[in-house]
């Protein structure tokens, strides 16, 4: 399992960016794409999920509306619009990569990093708002 992110920068409030995360080795359709972030001395949260077969997608509270995830099936990319950015989304953002997508169809504890497993997660890639 191989995910990359991308799309990090220096932007600042009120302005956009967009994350990518490319994946190879494992079977794409059958899985879920989260993304997480992590501020410095905080914990990793859930940011947005996508079950890739059935395209169900959630989001966190803090996210909803300025936030978007989509997927290019053909590209096994999945794609983290970001819009409206605030200083409380500075973080390094990851993606991972669920075998079992049913935690997100149901929005059921996908925004629990524990819940994915090593080697599934992305290297990250940081996200700075400036006020």
């Amino acid at each position: 399992v191989q995910l990359q992110a991308s799309g990090g920068g220096l932007v600042r409030v009120g302005g956009s960016l967009r994350l990518s995360c490319v994946t190879s080795g494992f079977d794409f359709d059958s899985y879920a794409i989260n993304w997480f972030r992590q501020a410095p001395g905080k914990q990793r949260e859930g940011v947005s999920c996508i079950s890739i077969a059935g395209g169900r997608t959630n989001y966190a509270d803090s996210v909803k509306s300025r936030f978007t995830i989509s997927s290019d099936n053909a590209k096994r990319t999945v794609y983290l619009q970001m819009d409206d950015l605030i200083p409380d989304d500075t973080a390094v953002y990851y993606c991972s990569a669920v075998s079992n997508p049913v935690s997100c169809v149901f929005d059921d504890g996908w925004d629990d990093a524990s819940s994915v497993k090593s080697p599934n997660w992305g290297q990250g890639t940081l996200v700075t708002v400036s006020s």
